[in-house]
């Protein structure tokens, strides 16, 4: 005979939508890693408690676990405390199961996935994805989507290119005269904040966000980025922020010197075509009128000097995953990218 040992594991995960097909494939998803983290066997699991915030009500929790083969524990669902300003859409569960003497001792992993990992971010593995690529291919709208499925930090590279450029024009000073540039240096303080989930970008504790996303900046942009100096101060900066927590960071060479240690690297592209017409419709949308010929000029010439630059220039990593994102919707792009993560 052998002595049984009950031991509780925890875990939660979080639903995008409140729909019957999202709850059961993220409910399915948190049971599968807390057994196979944890080396469990479903006839020594003897309960599970499910609870679900108030705004999941389209199926219960519990099903999921029915689903998978767990029909002899018991198994309750109730609804989770309300709490002010707590992390909605959020499933968490409380596993109790047996483990006897003869097994190994391991230790109990409690499993927090997708925005969940906010909840316990002890537990949490800092974790670095790049998204390297040219302009247009969709890095910052990928980077974004990865970021808010995993519940990591979107970190946009170029938006502090920008701000260096931003803060160029408004006090004067020649961008094409890297001296100049160089020597404004220290009077530019970049901070980035994440405000309900969004991006923001701080010059000299101005919100620039909005300023700074028009092609004249980007134009900018792109010329301060080929400066060695510019490039090492921001580098400092990017690589401080993915030392605190995990980072989805898209740029021009994240893979391969800001991330060259990063667990995942990504490196999408699409034709010169497809992307002048996102960056058109982009514009258009923000109001401006612009001309699908100059856009794809602009386009070719921003490749050219991102390539091209001594330092650092665009290139794939070699360990990179090459994602082709011509033709294809934002969701069938972000599902390719999260599955070569999973």
């Amino acid at each position: 005979m052998y002595n049984l040992n009950i031991i509780s594991v925890r875990g939660a995960t979080t639903i995008e939508e409140n729909k019957k097909e999202n709850i059961l494939e993220r409910t399915e998803e948190l049971l599968n890693t807390i057994l196979d983290e944890n080396k469990i066997e479903i006839k020594d699991i003897k309960s599970i408690i499910f609870t679900a915030t108030e705004d999941i009500t389209k199926v219960y929790p519990a099903v999921a676990a029915r689903n998978i083969g767990i029909t002899k524990a018991a198994l309750m669902c109730v609804q989770e405390m309300h709490v002010e300003g707590s992390l909605p859409m959020c499933i968490r569960i409380m596993m109790d199961f047996q483990r006897r003497d003869k097994d190994p001792k391991l230790p109990i992993k409690h499993i927090y996935l997708h925005k969940a990992s906010k909840l316990r971010p002890d537990l949490a593995e800092s974790l670095a994805i790049a998204i390297d690529g040219p302009a247009g291919a969709g890095k910052s709208t990928i980077a974004k989507e990865v970021a808010s499925q995993l519940g990591y930090v979107y970190i946009d590279t170029g938006a502090m290119y920008r701000a260096v450029a931003y803060y160029c024009k408004e006090n004067s000073i020649d961008w094409k005269r890297e001296e100049e540039v160089i020597g404004a240096l220290k009077d530019i303080k970049i901070e980035i904040q994440i405000i309900n989930e969004k991006q923001h970008i701080y010059l000299n504790k101005k919100d620039i966000t909005d300023s700074i996303r028009n092609e004249e900046i980007a134009s900018g942009a792109s010329t301060v980025a080929t400066y060695e100096k510019v490039r090492i101060e921001l580098v400092r900066l990017q690589q401080e922020l993915a030392s605190k927590t995990s980072v989805v960071m898209d740029g021009r060479d994240i893979g391969t010197h800001v991330l060259p240690n990063a667990n995942y690297k990504i490196f999408l592209t699409a034709s010169v075509t497809e992307r002048a017409m996102r960056r058109v419709q982009e514009l258009e949308q923000n109001g401006q009128q612009v001309e699908l010929k100059k856009i794809k000029e602009d386009i070719i010439k921003r490749d050219y000097n991102d390539s091209n630059r001594k330092f650092s220039p665009l290139s794939k990593a070699e360990d990179a995953i090459i994602v082709d994102t011509t033709g294809k919707s934002i969701k069938e792009v972000t599902d390719e990218v999260l599955n070569i993560i999973k």
